[in-house]
């Protein structure tokens, strides 16, 4: 690895804007350097990868990485890239993500990576401050035409929703909690998103008023697919890290779908992989010989490896295998019920399957949002069912396409598949 940390992200592409050069001098001794996750839900999503692995970077190079999970600031919403306010979360549901949150960093971060890292909550040292303490001790130290001026703040107020106070006081929130972990914990770093510039650039200003000690933020660029695409968002919302929210065979192949003209991108920033490598298959991308869609492969397994560990990988990879064209001869009630741990999957009644169309119960199961489409997914020679491809748009389903008479896998092209367990009964003899 590269002596300095600055040096490896810049080469990655990681860095966007950086408060001060001083910060590469000051990155050759151990830092504490923070990154804050709002608890809007109880499971981050593919887009927080990038902020998690700067995180992660700075811990293998020797600093102390602290995530702070915003159990304060996710009561008021972070205005940044949003047109619109965010709905207020009650308090036991906050609590609730509060938790969630916090046993994912202590599994994404471990210890023999590098420094132990550091898991705190911003309620516990904002929820004891009164309004008037924290008006005339930290709230003086701002001006509304500085805080106006903030790009976030100025689309917002430009907009037809426009900003409340509310929204609009998230900057000091977030300020107030850099100079809280400079003082109290010797935070003189904070990563985020391109978005977070504002809010950054202001807690190192209200440190310096408070006669607090330089403190430096680094911004990383927003992943966006070559496309326009939010990257991390896929046809069913939003790409979650919890297996409990998005299997990790779901989440391997929204990796595995990523377009060459993105992929090398991702690799270097969503993974460890040396440059040289990379570097590597980005040649070899532009060769006959190149195997297509291995590189995306390597970002699959390196992410989902990274995310749900080395058995949420083989679990990925055993039902991307399993559900493979010409897979069939895999197939049977054994294999498809443990596949359907780890794969999206439905019920349905015998009699809601056997005897009725494939266009019907593919919408049934979500698998289309319309028997139109469902028809031209088959002309076009991209249906399939048990992982053969179906040609007929009239099919109907018999018994003999039940696999061992419990299971079908109805596929839309080669990536979106939903496997249907068959039930017995009747759904009019259901009680």
């Amino acid at each position: 690895m590269k002596k300095n940390i600055i040096d490896c992200l810049q080469e990655r592409g990681f860095i966007e804007s950086i408060t001060s050069d001083e910060l590469r001098e000051l990155a050759t001794r151990p830092l504490k350097v923070y990154l804050g996750f709002d608890p809007t839900a109880d499971s981050l999503h593919l887009g927080h990868v990038v902020g998690i692995m700067g995180l992660a970077w700075f811990q293998r190079y020797g600093h102390t990485p602290f995530a702070i999970l915003g159990g304060a600031t996710g009561r008021i919403g972070d205005p940044s890239g949003k047109s619109l306010e965010r709905p207020m979360l009650d308090e036991a549901l906050l609590k609730h993500n509060v938790v969630s949150l916090r046993a994912f960093f202590e599994k994404i971060l471990p210890t023999d990576a590098g420094p132990k890292p550091v898991i705190l909550d911003n309620y516990d040292w904002t929820s004891p401050i009164s309004m008037i303490d924290f008006l005339r001790d930290v709230g003086r130290h701002f001006r509304v035409g500085t805080m106006i001026a903030k790009e976030m703040v100025r689309a917002r107020l430009n907009s037809e929703e426009g900003i409340s106070y509310t929204e609009f006081s998230y900057q000091i929130l977030q300020a107030y909690d850099f100079h809280y972990l400079n003082l109290h914990h010797g935070v003189t770093v904070q990563l985020g998103g391109s978005d977070q510039w504002g809010n950054i650039t202001a807690g190192t200003e209200l440190n310096r008023k408070l006669g607090g000690p330089q403190l430096f933020g680094l911004t990383f660029p927003l992943l966006t697919r070559s496309d326009g695409k939010k990257f991390g968002k896929s046809e069913g919302g939003a790409v979650w890290l919890s297996p409990d929210k998005l299997t990790p065979y779901q989440f391997f192949q929204y990796l595995y779908g990523i377009p060459d003209v993105d992929v090398i991108r991702m690799l270097k920033m969503l993974t460890f992989l040396p440059l040289e490598e990379i570097g590597e298959i980005e040649r070899r991308m532009q060769t006959a010989n190149y195997e297509p869609n291995s590189a995306q492969k390597l970002l699959a397994s390196e992410v989902t490896r990274f995310i749900h560990g080395e058995r949420g990988l083989e679990a990925a990879l055993r039902v991307t295998e399993g559900m493979a064209p010409g897979a069939k001869a895999t197939l049977n009630a054994e294999v498809l019920s443990e596949l359907a741990k780890d794969m999206p999957n439905a019920e349905l009644p015998k009699n809601e399957v056997v005897g009725q169309k494939y266009v019907d119960v593919a919408v049934k199961i979500g698998l289309l949002p319309s028997k139109g489409e469902a028809s031209r997914l088959i002309k076009n020679g991209g249906a399939y069912l048990n992982n053969e491809r179906v040609e007929d748009p009239a099919l109907v389903l018999t018994e003999e396409n039940l696999v061992d008479s419990q299971y079908l896998i109805l596929s839309a092209g080669k990536k979106k598949r939903i496997l249907v367990r068959v039930l017995l009964h009747d759904r009019q003899n259901f009680i």
